[in-house]
């Protein structure tokens, strides 16, 4: 029997949840997902469950408010970190948040990371990736504070804490995250070697055209 759209939609979310966890981009009970899925309603995983071993039963729909529309488990508790920036940018549809490695690395030193020096980094993740400074997981205060900083980005830094994307759908979602940690990765063996050759102004500038 075919899925209903409601299964299509776990399903991948399910789906990015276990490359998640076996990319090492989070551990335990860490990170979470979410789709918009049209007229003010948002699927989100529950709170508690390894994004490795997620089920149907782990993913549950919510309104605007993070008032819970349709499931049975609890919605993330960082919820409202999704819907602040879905409220800011209407042209995002789902959103990654996770703790990959390096990345998470230069967020806990609250460092930037550097100047775009991969044309694949303005490509996907823009000019710039925007640290958010520390506000506590699950907070107001965090999710303005991301919200106030997503609206010319596609990726944020969150001090002592990890990171986060967006996406039209939830595969850019996740493919934007393997390109913030790659990048970071990247970024961090380049320091060794005297520092990566930033792209000029002109040379980012085509980039985006």
């Amino acid at each position: 029997m075919p899925l209903s759209e409601s299964e299509k939609q776990r399903e991948v979310i399910i789906g990015i949840g276990r490359r998640m966890y076996r990319r090492g981009y989070v551990a335990a009970n860490d990170g979470n997902l979410s789709l918009r899925l049209g007229d003010d309603r948002f699927a989100v995983t529950v709170t508690g469950v390894s994004k490795g071993f997620l089920t149907p039963e782990d993913v549950v729909v919510v309104n605007e408010k993070g008032e819970l529309v349709s499931g049975t488990g609890q919605p993330t508790s960082e919820v409202l970190l999704h819907l602040f920036i879905y409220a800011r940018r209407r042209d995002v549809n789902a959103i990654c948040h996770a703790h990959p490695p390096y990345t998470t690395a230069f967020a806990a030193c609250c460092r930037e990371l550097p100047r775009p020096f991969l044309p694949e980094v303005v490509v996907n993740l823009g000019e710039q990736v925007p640290l958010v400074h520390y506000a506590a997981p699950g907070s107001e205060e965090l999710a303005r504070s991301a919200a106030d900083q997503v609206v010319d980005a596609n990726a944020l830094l969150l001090a002592n804490h990890g990171a986060v994307t967006v996406g039209e759908n939830l595969e850019q979602a996740w493919y934007r995250m393997e390109t913030l940690e790659h990048y970071a990765q990247v970024s961090y063996l380049a320091e060794s070697l005297g520092g990566a050759v930033s792209l000029s102004d002109s040379e980012i500038e085509h980039l985006g055209k």
